[in-house]
């Protein structure tokens, strides 16, 4: 997963953009600010609105339920105020959780622009 990268401790870095305020909560495939070059971020539709880290609550809560972890062994550690994210996971979280439903909704999204 190209938005899924190690950190220097042997965690996890997920980096996602975040569009706050959609009509329901769901992945919207990859995202490049600067093209090929940069790093890429999972791009993320988020029903909540972007107003008193309620957005950031949500992304937590929908990340751990995507991955099948504790909310609490998530850490947004960049981007508590943007709409670019960094969560980190730790090693042996990252080692626990269940990756399938992020790969299955991302190649469910493709799928659904290339037809």
């Amino acid at each position: 997963m190209p938005f899924v990268r190690e950190d220097k401790s042997g965690g996890v870095i997920i980096d996602i953009q975040v569009m706050p305020n959609a009509n329901k909560t769901q992945v919207d495939g990859l995202y490049n600010e600067d093209g090929p070059t940069s790093p890429v971020a999972l791009k993320l539709r988020l029903k909540a609105p972007p107003v008193e880290g309620k957005a950031n609550e949500a992304l937590i809560k929908w990340l751990a339920s995507q991955l099948d972890i504790a909310r609490n062994s998530l850490e947004l550690v960049r981007g508590q105020t943007s709409r670019r994210k960094q969560i980190r996971l730790s090693a042996e979280t990252a080692a626990t959780a269940t990756w399938q439903r992020l790969t299955d909704q991302l190649h469910r999204q493709a799928d659904c622009r290339s037809t």
